[in-house]
Formats: C-alpha cells, sequence, structure tokens
C-alpha cells in the first residue's frame, strides 16, 4: 500500500521581522507561545495543527512582495468572529471582507503580519 498524508501538520507564515510578526499575533489574535520554538521561530500552542511565524528561508526574498502567500488561504477558528472582528477594528488592522454567514459560522478575512491575509471563522 503506498504512503498517504492526513493532512497539515504544522503552518508557518516566513516573516521579515519575527518579533514583529509574533507580537501581532500575540496581541491581535491572543495566540499564546509554545513552551519550545527553534531559535528562528515563534511557534504558538494552537491546537489541533501548530502554527508559527519564522524567519525566512534561505533564497527567500519578500521585499516588493506586497501581500505574501498570495494563493494560500489561511483559516483561524475563534470562539466569537463578531467579537474579533469588532477588536481588530479598533485596534486598526485591515478588514478585507466584512463578516458574512459561511458554512463554517461568520466569517470575516483582515490583513495579518506582513501583509498576509488571514480568515477568522467561528460561532
Amino acid at each position: 500500500m503506498p504512503a498517504t498524508i492526513d493532512g497539515p501538520d504544522f503552518v508557518a507564515l516566513q516573516v521579515r521581522d519575527l518579533n514583529a510578526a509574533a507580537t501581532f499575533c500575540e496581541q491581535h489574535l491572543g495566540l499564546r507561545r509554545a513552551a519550545v520554538s527553534p531559535p528562528h521561530a515563534v511557534v504558538f500552542d494552537t491546537k489541533p495543527t501548530p502554527f508559527a511565524v519564522r524567519e525566512l528561508l534561505p533564497g527567500v526574498d519578500l521585499t516588493d512582495t506586497a501581500r505574501p502567500g498570495l494563493g494560500t488561504v489561511l483559516w483561524f477558528k475563534t470562539s466569537d468572529a463578531h467579537q474579533l472582528h469588532d477588536q481588530l477594528t479598533t485596534a486598526g488592522i485591515k478588514i478585507l471582507t466584512p463578516i458574512t454567514n459561511s458554512p463554517f459560522g461568520p466569517m470575516f478575512s483582515f490583513e495579518g503580519p506582513e501583509g498576509y491575509v488571514l480568515t477568522a471563522h467561528g460561532d
């Protein structure tokens, strides 16, 4: 029988400014750092899939990239999409799509660290 994969087991965004990206995730998204992270990354204690921000890999240059991750859709579950939307709006975070109903509950997209588009959905 051929080997298969089960699905994503780890997700990381490559960023130019690791400290600023980690601070964004902590302050605006409420993510908590995992107990252990490698020196080039900040791993967050997210379930079921660990999420991290990390320094750029060798050969990656995002200098002229206005929207890193273009073509990738990254969704985060939240306990309250409306409250998170209001918190991000109050903090001046750019909301890219308004809250709409989806098969996964209310959802909206916003500009995350360094221009990555992130989507939140929840109850």
